[in-house]
């Protein structure tokens, strides 16, 4: 059976309801691609955005689950294939950053930290490969910080790399299968999770780029997009940074 064009493949996107997740999710709908939008506390968002792409004329639902929770990631995969009628394309995109000092990490932080970042790619994605055929693609979002991490962001550094990590292993187990698995690793990127850097601190990111600026969503989304592609049909397991040069 030949493997469906892209623009036939079905779309799960993780933390889709805003930010980086949002702007990938519009750019598989543009291609008019079919999306599920993940969420989890964020439901009035998700609606907006499915209502958005639908007067488009696109095909979107939102669908809800604490991906730290094999039993809810279940349903949610079943729901995105009955649905859809199957998973082609999987992208885990949720994820958490908190800031937090080396002597004021706590038990539970340092578990919630790995749980949402790290153990979750993995859930994820064991949920849904019953679901996926040859010819699907999953495509992690890791962080440059993975390559070079920053004091007060080591936990959520390390738990990037890991997903570096879980993505060429992923890679080397599911090639059998036709089934190509990679990931992005953005630099700083505007979206709420990085609301709390300071405008100083941001410019002076900027500064250290050859193309002087920061990372805006949509830019991650193109990265992301491509790697699902039939473009990248010879690409697997690999980490592509994407963080405008930084020096």
């Amino acid at each position: 059976m030949a493997e469906p064009a892209d623009h036939e493949k079905a779309v799960l996107v993780t933390g889709g309801s805003g930010g980086i997740g949002a702007a990938i999710v519009r750019r598989f709908a543009a291609q008019g691609r079919r999306v599920a939008v993940h969420y989890n506390r964020s439901g009035d968002a998700a609606a907006r955005l499915v209502d958005e792409i639908e007067r488009a004329g696109g095909q979107a639902f939102a669908v809800a689950a604490d991906i730290t929770s094999a039993a809810e990631v279940g349903r949610m995969a079943d729901a995105v294939a009955d649905r859809f009628g199957g998973i082609s394309v999987l992208v885990n995109n949720a994820g958490i950053s908190t800031p937090m000092a080396l002597g004021a990490m706590s038990e539970a932080e340092i578990s919630r930290e790995l749980a949402v970042n790290v153990a979750s790619v993995v859930l994820v994605t064991q949920a849904c490969l019953p679901h996926m055929d040859r010819g699907g693609a999953i495509i992690n979002v890791s962080s440059n910080l993975a390559f070079s991490p920053l004091p007060g962001l080591t936990l959520y550094s390390a738990a990037k790399a890991a997903v570096a990590c879980l993505t060429q292993g992923f890679a080397r187990e599911l090639g059998a299968r036709g089934i190509r698995v990679n990931a992005v690793a953005p630099g700083a990127t505007r979206t709420a999770m990085t609301a709390w850097i300071d405008a100083a601190t941001m410019d002076g990111i900027a500064a250290q780029t050859p193309l002087a600026r920061v990372a805006e969503p949509q830019d991650i989304a193109g990265a992301v997009a491509l790697l699902a592609s039939s473009d990248a049909g010879w690409v697997t397991g690999r980490t592509l940074i994407v963080d405008g040069g930084l020096a």
